[in-house]
């Protein structure tokens, strides 16, 4: 017999577990379901531990700069830390028994499967089979998606989820992709000793960001030892006496120890039984509405909205979500101004359309720039002090429509960027504030009275 409830929650990710407990919390009866471990990609095999990475490749890079700045140094690069940290502090080996006493301590009921959706509001899992009275929450997440390299599928390549659980380093490693996880996977192996090379079949690494930041941060990189190979698309992989082979279109052949394929995600939607509730299984993304419904009695958060793969829009979204389910007042999701940061160093946050993105848009478009070792805050940094901000702004209303913050904690100086993006706070306003001195989101106002050169 199946068992009733309010909602059923397929994917306890960091929406989907935000949407259940918050539910739960409510007093409605909730049924979270997960395969895997409960909080999904982000604190088990993606944002934290790789995080904890880049912290540890950065004091590594730290140290190595006090020459010429504060007297001597000698920094011995050890992984042991970073490995033990990683499963101790971030994901208690792999095990998310306190994430499930988190959401049973709210009053809800875990099950540890896979969902199918049979019928409107109807899940197995589990053995179980579940009619949610409410309606269900669509919340599965992405998988990491590899491109069509022939013989790609034969070969034991890593995914992050790899990458951020080895314990030791390889000699070598070959990154398949440009994208954020694969630049900042790339910098922070690198800074331990292991030769990288990134293979990125577009014009730069960080396509999707302003042309300005890609082009930095592959002189950087450079600059740090990796090897950074653009317009190089891989035509075939092989592995063969213990190391993998990719060969380009060019006919080149890289080697090296290990390849992390970082190529971008999938929403995880083909095996839901999507069919049974009126949406297409084959779809790239679930499209909802501004309050995240589906369809009747239907609702998605996180990445298989397909508005971006990030956990903070994941948990955005679910607020949307958990006032839609409990009949509350409120806004509809709002994406103008979704901000994002890629964690190498430097940071490079971004939020809103890139000029290019504005442009297509069909907006009359001036943009205004600045460097931030120009700056006071980074000419005092002096070593590791690249950056950038980069404001991309709607001449004919007079407001942002776009940043970039680019530089040391460029993700914190964004915020206030981000602000003034969603709040379409006028240019003149921005102008007339007082800016901290000497701070590195000073350089705003740099950008700013470049802007006003156009």
């Amino acid at each position: 017999m199946a068992r009733e409830c309010d909602v059923v929650v397929v994917g306890m990710g960091p929406g989907g577990e935000e949407v259940a407990g918050r539910l739960a919390e409510a007093g409605l009866d909730v049924v979270g379901v997960e395969a895997e471990l409960l909080g999904g990609e982000c604190p088990y095999w993606a944002c934290v531990p790789s995080k904890m990475i880049v912290r540890a490749g950065n004091l590594l890079a730290e140290g190595r700069r006090v020459p010429g700045m504060a007297g001597k140094s000698t920094v011995e690069p050890d992984w042991s830390p970073v490995a033990a940290r990683i499963r101790d502090e971030a994901t208690t080996d792999w095990d998310d028994a306190g994430a499930v006493e988190r959401f049973t301590g709210k009053g809800g009921h875990f099950v540890r499967g896979r969902g199918t959706f049979t019928g409107p509001g109807r899940v197995e899992a589990g053995g179980e089979t579940f009619t949610a009275r409410r309606g269900v929450v669509v919340a599965t997440g992405s998988s990491p998606s590899a491109p069509p390299v022939d013989g790609l599928d034969q070969v034991p390549y890593w995914t992050n989820r790899d990458a951020v659980s080895a314990t030791e380093l390889p000699a070598s490693l070959l990154v398949l992709g440009g994208g954020p996880v694969g630049v900042e996977l790339a910098q922070g192996y690198a800074r331990f000793g292991t030769r990288v090379t990134i293979v990125e079949a577009s014009g730069r690494v960080l396509s999707v960001e302003e042309p300005e930041s890609g082009e930095m941060l592959t002189r950087l990189l450079t600059e740090e030892g990796l090897e950074v190979r653009t317009n190089a698309r891989a035509r075939a992989a092989r592995h063969e006496n213990g190391e993998f082979v990719l060969t380009l279109e060019s006919g080149e052949r890289l080697r090296a120890e290990k390849l992390l394929v970082a190529t971008g995600r999938r929403p995880r939607l083909g095996s839901l039984g999507l069919e049974t509730l009126g949406l297409d299984p084959k779809a790239r993304a679930l499209e909802v509405d501004a309050h995240m419904r589906a369809a009747p009695g239907v609702w998605a958060v996180g990445d298989v909205t397909g508005k971006g793969a990030f956990t903070h829009v994941a948990m955005y979204q679910a607020d949307v979500a958990v006032r839609a389910i409990l009949g509350e007042e409120g806004p509809g999701a709002d994406y103008r101004a979704v901000p994002h940061v890629t964690f190498t160093e430097p940071e490079i946050g971004s939020v809103g359309l890139t000029e290019a993105a504005a442009r297509e848009q069909g907006l009359r478009v001036r943009t205004g720039l600045s460097r931030t070792p120009s700056s006071t805050r980074g000419w005092i940094h002096k070593a590791g002090n690249e950056g950038l901000i980069k404001l991309v702004e709607d001449a004919d209303r007079g407001v942002l429509v776009g940043a970039t913050a680019a530089g040391p904690m460029g993700g914190e100086v964004l915020y206030g960027l981000a602000v003034a993006v969603r709040a379409a706070v006028p240019v003149a306003t921005l102008r007339d504030m007082i800016y901290a001195y000497p701070t590195f989101h000073r350089g705003v106002l740099d950008a700013l009275a470049d802007l006003g050169r156009d």
